[in-house]
């Protein structure tokens, strides 16, 4: 049996959400010969996510907890604790969509030079209604830096990080989430599409939830001296990854 792992990292605000996240999984089909296990980090000691689930007994859950560090710290510990040969993100607050982990599957067991996927996003607005949005590449393969080449014109990824799967072997080369308060799934996924082709597909893979407790709400995430650094850095890597990969 071939597994995928999903990764969570969970804190408090998160928490009135990991029930919905958990049904989006059991509600997936997956394909003959795989199954999925959902590695929960909770990011500080006290998070208690087991309280939060629906079934925490399910022997495909594994909850884990480390020092309080942020996503990009939690996020790596999770992927330190996982088995699984593709790695699945998945925020606590967000829901797969139906046939989700199957596309992402299908696409990385065919396409051999493809290292990683995205999908189509539908905000989850509070009243419960979804919101989609223009903008999308077109469906099939992203060549090797064309993320890279979008961020250096508009500062936001060409796809969305929240929706990432990943070959193992990649995402281990590059010591899993960048090292940042926020915007460590932009820097993972921009360094990625440097050294590998990537895979868009068309259907909606995840209903991105929007509420208050989120952590893209903090007044530093989309401006400031913090949202300079982080954004400088996230290029340089990708940059410095890009001068490596083209030597001959």
């Amino acid at each position: 049996m071939k597994t995928i792992s999903v990764l969570t990292a969970v804190h408090e605000g998160a928490l009135p959400y990991l029930a919905a996240a958990y049904d989006s999984l059991t509600a997936q089909v997956m394909p003959s010969g795989w199954s999925w296990e959902w590695c929960i980090q909770e990011d500080g000691a006290h998070v208690a996510a087991k309280d939060s689930l629906p079934n925490p007994s399910d022997p495909r859950v594994r909850l884990g907890a480390s020092r309080k560090g942020g996503p990009a710290v939690t996020r790596t510990m999770a992927f330190a604790r996982s088995t699984g040969d593709l790695i699945k993100v998945l925020d606590a607050d967000d829901e797969l969509a139906a046939g989700a982990l199957a596309r992402d599957i299908a696409v990385l067991e065919s396409e051999a030079a493809v290292g990683w996927t995205t999908s189509r996003v539908l905000d989850l607005l509070p009243d419960g209604s979804l919101l989609g949005f223009e903008g999308d590449p077109p469906p099939g393969v992203i060549r090797k830096g064309a993320v890279l080449s979008h961020w250096r014109e508009h500062r936001r990824p060409q796809v969305h990080p929240a929706t990432l799967c990943a070959r193992r072997d990649l995402v281990t080369f590059l010591g899993g989430w960048m090292a940042l308060p926020a915007s460590e799934d932009t820097g993972l996924l921009t360094a990625l599409s440097v050294l590998s082709q990537g895979w868009f597909l068309p259907e909606v893979g995840l209903h991105y939830r929007k509420h208050e407790a989120q952590s893209t709400m903090h007044p530093d995430h989309g401006t400031g001296e913090e949202w300079e650094a982080r954004m400088h850095i996230i290029q340089a890597r990708a940059e410095a990854l890009e001068g490596i990969v083209r030597y001959p």
